[in-house]
């Protein structure tokens, strides 16, 4: 029996203080505040019939999905198609990188964009995992944890949004849940939840951010 919701969950904060484009860089993981926040999320779903967990191989993915494990009782099935894109710039910062000419030809091409894997390709291979994932599941709500960029692929590819978009205008906030449920042969978006804003927002009021 298909799923009824496939909800997309963004990992909790990472512990990052050098601000470090990550990507797919190993060992980065949450911080207290993001195991706080993956806790928080989990919560807010307590007594819905959640009948599978996905997460992305990545740690601070995979850390954020345990609290949604001992939750609901359910093993985590590592999903690589919902991975962070790779990215040029992975072990800097973009305002430091593009000081260098080495960097220029990266950032060529924004609309595709040049610098890391194409908006197309995450689109595909996102919406393939969520497509299998529907279609194994026993009914009930699928959770996948993944990342901002993909779920934002996602998002936009299920309202008939152009991919290439400003970063900065994207509706995705740690530990936050995008809803889908399943019309005819293709998703829509139901729903979006921050159930762990309120713990964001007093980080920052208390300079924990």
């Amino acid at each position: 029996m298909p799923a009824d919701l496939i909800r997309l969950v963004r990992h909790g904060e990472v512990h990052n203080p050098e601000g470090v484009l990550y990507g797919r860089i190993p060992g980065y993981h949450l911080s207290e505040l993001g195991h706080a926040m993956a806790a928080a999320a989990a919560q807010s779903l307590v007594g819905h019939p959640v009948t599978a967990l996905y997460a992305s191989p990545l740690q601070r993915a995979q850390e954020s999905a345990a609290p949604w494990a001992e939750a609901f009782g359910l093993p985590i099935a590592t999903e690589e198609r919902i991975i962070e894109p790779h990215n040029w710039f992975e072990g800097t910062s973009v305002r430091r990188a593009v000081r260098h000419p080495r960097a220029w030809v990266q950032l060529r091409n924004p609309l595709r964009p040049s610098w890391g894997e194409p908006y197309r390709s995450v689109e595909a291979r996102m919406l393939a995992a969520i497509e299998d994932a529907w279609q194994k599941a026993d009914g009930g709500e699928v959770i996948m944890v993944s990342h901002q960029m993909p779920i934002v692929m996602v998002a936009r590819s299920v309202k008939d949004l152009r991919l290439p978009h400003n970063p900065s205008q994207r509706r995705c906030t740690l530990s936050s849940i995008t809803t889908l449920r399943r019309d005819g042969d293709r998703f829509v978006e139901v729903d979006y939840q921050e159930p762990a804003k309120e713990l964001l927002a007093s980080a920052i009021d208390s300079g924990a951010v």
